[in-house]
């Protein structure tokens, strides 16, 4: 799921994206009114490419910055596009960063 072309994702799907469990996407949908998935008539959750933006930005504020919730919320509502901006930043040098493990890989091979 590198890029988000589908309307909507279910929960498990967004937890794998994120790597996180299913149950902290629930607390944090409970804790931040900014997630609110819409729910198909059998009560699975729907998350947009919106949500999931979202996600993203409160898992590196919560996990990876180690902010608490409250600090969280606050950096959420103060400093939202500078966040999102820095998230896309990093998930792109990530998948650089996995672009040139597997080119060494394949070189080192070469050898």
């Amino acid at each position: 799921m590198d890029e988000l072309s589908k309307k909507y994702y279910r929960i498990g799907d967004v937890a794998d994206f994120l790597g996180i469990p299913q149950a902290t996407i629930r607390y944090w949908e409970l804790e931040f009114p900014e997630i609110s998935p819409s729910r198909t008539s059998k009560g699975i959750r729907q998350y947009t490419p919106s949500d999931i933006e979202t996600l993203s930005i409160i898992h590196y504020l919560i996990k990876i910055k180690g902010l608490k919730m409250e600090a969280a919320k606050a950096q959420l509502r103060l400093n939202r596009d500078n966040i999102s901006k820095k998230v896309k930043v990093i998930k792109e040098l990530e998948d650089l960063r996995s672009e040139l493990e597997v080119m060494l890989k394949a070189l080192t091979k070469r050898r």
